[in-house]
């Protein structure tokens, strides 16, 4: 087996633009950390490579995947949570190629999970738990109780990474397991929704007051990179100017109703600009002076 994955990855490492190699072997039968495939190759490239390639291999019994990926899209995926199998490749899996030691730099980064980056990870899951938590909320009281359990579990499972990323680590696939030993009371939150025996309707009540009070428990903590932003600027900001500030995607794709949610709780303050229409104003946002 390690002959045949060394005939795959060794022109990487003759590559300049390989920065790292890493294997990671599947351990049960059913597991599908590696999508069923019995090992998985992951080639780090600098960024003058494409974000994302996958290529599949066969040999004998053996199936191998090997994903080239650029830092870029690594950082991306770490920060936004949307490939969460590649925390366990990255931290469990075995490094064959590390040029200049990049490799053990990189992992010391996760595991001090520096502040800046952080406090912007706790802001984008934030911002997701406020959608989904609102959109839950309003379903509920339309009486779409299907929708509205779809759209609270998944507020959860943002609550859950919330808190993960709060005590310094990354969330993994296996992030309920991470959250029972961190924060219990929000793993029994989850529990009760999906273990419960109560009807659909009497678990969404329950969990709708919980979750509310969990939301104001982590404003603070949760708004604190998008305030901080805002704070450098004396200056009213627009929505759009915010929009550009914010260079994740995932981020300002709930800002606005981040921001309205931040205005009601009285974390940020609207002001009006008047427009060329009559009585008809911009709206512009500043930090409450009671957060500065």
């Amino acid at each position: 087996m390690d002959d045949l994955l060394r005939q795959l990855y060794q022109d990487r490492t003759n590559d300049e633009h390989t920065l790292g190699i890493i294997s990671v072997e599947k351990r049960k039968q059913q597991e599908a950390n590696t999508d069923y495939f019995d090992v998985v190759l992951l080639v780090i490239l600098d960024d003058s490579k494409s974000a994302w390639e996958i290529k599949h291999y066969e040999y004998s019994e053996y199936k191998v995947a090997m994903h080239l990926v650029n830092t870029m899209q690594l950082h991306d995926w770490l920060l936004n949570s949307s490939n969460r199998r590649v925390v366990d490749w990255l931290m469990n899996g075995k490094v064959i190629f590390d040029r200049n030691e990049y490799m053990k730099e990189f992992r010391h980064q996760m595991m001090e999970f520096p502040y800046e980056d952080r406090q912007e990870k706790i802001g984008v899951e934030f911002s997701k738990l406020i959608r989904r938590f609102t959109d839950g909320k309003s379903l509920y009281y339309e009486g779409h109780y299907l929708d509205s359990y779809n759209q609270i579990v998944h507020a959860l499972h943002h609550l859950a990474r919330l808190s993960v990323i709060e005590h310094g680590f990354y969330p993994e696939v296996t992030v309920w397991q991470q959250v029972r030993k961190i924060e219990p009371e929000i793993h029994k939150l989850y529990s009760e929704l999906v273990t419960g025996t109560e009807s659909i309707e009497k678990k969404l009540e329950l969990l709708l007051i919980a979750n509310e009070f969990e939301l104001m428990s982590k404003t603070k903590l949760g708004s604190a990179h998008l305030l901080d932003l805002m704070k450098k600027e004396e200056t009213p900001w627009t929505i759009q100017e915010l929009k550009q500030q914010l260079s994740i995607h995932e981020y300002s794709l709930d800002l606005s109703i981040l921001l309205e949610y931040l205005v009601q709780k009285g974390y940020v303050d609207v002001v009006k600009e008047e427009t060329k229409g009559q009585a008809i104003y911009h709206r512009q946002y500043v930090v409450n002076a009671s957060n500065n």
